[in-house]
């Protein structure tokens, strides 16, 4: 029997684990009481990582349909037919379109390869989850601060009182917000006297445990946000402290917020003028206080403009860059120093006109680009390790449009919703036969820390890692077309000399098995700026034009009659792809719409009855909760499920499949600024199921 250290790669938190096994067998997985970030915690996804390296349904190699039937290929056979068919499409003047799915943010080899891929596809922008998540906080940075890798983060350890918008940590273990074992470091605030305030349409499980619980109307947090910045300017609270030399255009920012009248603003939101005082109040008494937002308020019409007011929130109360507010961290390995600060609308998408962000186009806007016929017209697909049939809004026209390509390829284990429509299928192989570090990751979390992890073990004989795979699909692709690539990249090469730039090397990491700790955060500013006069612009013209454009135009308009839809996760799920786990899949069903009573009782829906949710995008029946932890007017569905779609293979998963939240959610429902789907307010209705089934039905017509 050996015992490995190693670091859980399925969530942001990036657990310390111990994992026991009998050769290639896995035994047990523990939390590593060594590992000073995550001092022993592990959730049940840690646990779910030997099911993930043992499923029966992954795949071995690689995989060809030819019909409805999947044929076994070598790995040469495979790249050669795939580059041999992508040539042909290319001259006969085809394009072809990249989706880049979330794992691959927790695979700091397999980011390393994705350049390479494009360059060899020939295409300008990307497609991925970040814009059905984070593109909001990157864009708001990037305008605010110079760069868009420079998230502030929530100084939980020395913070007094942390404001959570739109976010659950005790289910997602932090989220944009690397912070695991957060639940006993939330204990630790309030036993030094802090406080927890939480702001959700769902009293949500990190609700559960605060000092404080308000609803909010969903989507709505820029005018909660606003008349916090309103109530502290009335209450002579907006104090920037040694921050008030670095603000340009302040004066801009507030002639035009006190435009605003906090009255509207707090009856659009569902608050009393009174409660917006008091908050705002606790937060700018003067203790050291932070506000955070996450995936309530990214997917959300005003994602953007809301991460914005956030950071405003914490500069106008001197939290920014202050022990126990808002701060920046000082990784091993800086990604804000070492990448492009980001950028906006270079270039448009073809079809709608979206500005590319951050190099990406909105996947919202993938569909229409396979659909619609003309010039650049994409008819080459390749998915890396992604799901968007399940994750993209209208999953059912993302379903139709991915039928229609002449060339799929999915570089991932499983047949899944989406990858049911690939030509091709590139397996990886399981998930401890790679080394790990979170390169992306441990720059935004809640201290500085350094861990590697190397592979436990080689892949099995005809197995290839994620990274080995897409370099030499590029590879394959560039030959086919004549074209001349470079070598590609080492990926421990390249991370020893992406840590030799901030003063270490992978052994020294390496050498720290547990985890290398580099202490709390320190203030940064304002060298940590990459504004070209190292000060925060806190009036980019094209948040203070949507600000009063678009936003004052919701403000004026009566909210729309009926409900709206929110999503939610769960401990022992993950986005789409830890369906087929069993330790994961055990226990109460997980994919029930939550109602609160007096909306229950309006529609005649009973607990646990069938309901079904109808949008303009479809309708799915699902069984229903009757709680009150969901306020009223608001229906909760979680997001991950809907394995029951044709062609799925996934045996676990398939015992309960559950519906698809993206069946619902609409394509023209987006943050207009960054391009990321409004996940959050789409408009439903409810009535009690007319059948048994778990349908999914085509409501186009639905108004």
């Amino acid at each position: 029997m050996a015992i490995h250290t190693r670091t859980c790669h399925i969530c942001e938190a990036n657990c310390g684990l111990l994992v026991e096994t009998e050769g290639r067998q896995v035994l047990r997985i523990s939390g590593d009481a060594d590992d000073p970030i995550s001092r022993g915690h592990i959730c049940p996804k840690g646990n779910a990582i030997a099911d993930l390296e043992s499923d029966p349904d992954r795949l071995a190699g690689p995989m060809k349909r030819v019909g409805d039937q999947w044929v076994a290929l070598d790995w040469a056979t495979a790249l050669a037919e795939i580059g041999a068919r992508f040539a042909a499409i290319r001259a006969a003047g085809g394009s072809a379109a990249l989706y880049v799915g979330n794992p691959t943010a927790h695979d700091f080899a397999l980011g390393m390869q994705t350049g390479a891929l494009k360059k060899a596809l020939g295409v300008r922008a990307v497609y991925s989850a970040s814009t059905v998540d984070q593109m909001p906080h990157q864009l708001a940075q990037y305008w605010l601060y110079g760069h868009n890798a420079l998230f502030p983060i929530p100084d939980i350890e020395r913070t007094q009182h942390l404001v959570i918008l739109g976010g659950n940590p005790l289910a997602s273990n932090g989220s944009v917000w690397t912070v695991p074992d957060v639940k006993r470091r939330i204990a630790e605030l309030r036993g030094r006297g802090g406080k927890l305030t939480v702001i959700d349409p769902r009293r949500s499980e990190t609700a559960g445990v605060a000092d404080a619980h308000h609803f909010i109307r969903p989507g709505s947090d820029p005018a909660l946000l606003i008349g916090l910045l309103l109530a502290l300017d009335e209450a002579g609270l907006v104090k920037p402290g040694r921050l008030a030399p670095m603000l340009a255009g302040w004066d801009e920012l507030w002639a035009t917020l006190r435009g605003f009248a906090l009255p509207d603003l707090a009856r659009a939101c569902g608050w009393e003028v009174d409660a917006i005082r008091a908050l705002a109040a606790e937060i700018g008494d003067g203790r050291p206080t932070v506000l955070y937002g996450r995936i309530g308020v990214s997917t959300a019409l005003f994602g953007t403009l809301a991460h914005w007011l956030i950071n405003l929130v914490n500069i106008a109360t001197g939290n920014l860059d202050r022990p126990g507010g808002a701060m920046f961290s000082s990784p091993a390995v800086d990604i804000a120093g070492g990448s492009g600060p980001g950028s906006h609308g270079r270039f448009f998408s073809r079809v709608s006109g979206h500005p590319e962000v951050m190099g990406e186009f909105p996947a919202v806007s993938l569909a229409e680009e396979i659909t619609t016929a003309g010039d650049g017209q994409v008819q080459a697909l390749v998915v890396i390790a992604g799901n968007p049939v399940l994750s993209v809004p209208d999953g059912g026209a993302m379903d139709a449009a991915l039928a229609g390509l002449k060339l799929m390829v999915s570089i991932d284990p499983m047949i899944t919703a989406t990858s049911a429509h690939a030509d091709y299928i590139l397996p990886p192989c399981g998930p401890l036969a790679k080394d790990h570090y979170p390169l992306l990751l441990a720059p935004i979390a809640f201290r500085n820390f350094a861990r590697f992890s190397p592979a436990l073990w080689e892949p099995l004989p005809g197995q290839k890692r994620d990274w080995e795979i897409v370099a030499e699909l590029a590879r394959a692709l560039a030959d086919a077309q004549g074209m001349a690539l470079p070598p590609p990249v080492d990926p421990r090469a390249q991370l020893d000399r992406m840590l030799h730039k901030g003063g270490r090397s992978l052994a020294e990491v390496a050498a720290h098995p547990h985890g290398l700790d580099l202490g709390p955060h320190q203030p940064r500013l304002p060298d940590r700026l990459f504004t070209p006069d190292q000060r925060i612009r806190c009036a980019p013209p094209a948040l203070m034009a949507d600000l009063t454009g678009r936003f004052a135009d919701w403000l004026a308009t009566p909210p729309e009659p009926g409900l709206s839809l929110i999503g939610r996760r769960h401990i022992r799920s993950n986005n789409s792809w830890l369906g087929n786990a069993p330790r994961l899949a055990k226990g109460p069903d997980k994919c029930v719409a939550l109602i609160n009573p007096a909306d229950a009782a309006a529609h005649g829906i009973g607990d646990g009855e069938l309901v079904r949710i109808s949008s303009a995008a479809g309708a799915v029946d699902v069984p229903a909760r009757i709680t009150e932890e969901i306020m009223a007017g608001v229906v909760s569905l979680p997001h991950g499920f809907g394995h029951g779609r044709p062609g799925v293979q996934m045996a676990v998963a398939g015992q309960r499949p559950g519906v698809s939240h993206n069946d619902l959610t609409l394509r023209g429902r987006i943050d207009i600024l960054s391009g990321t789907a409004a996940l959050v307010g789409t408009p439903v209705r409810i009535a009690p199921a007319k059948t048994g089934s778990f349908a999914v039905a085509a409501t186009a017509a639905w108004r």
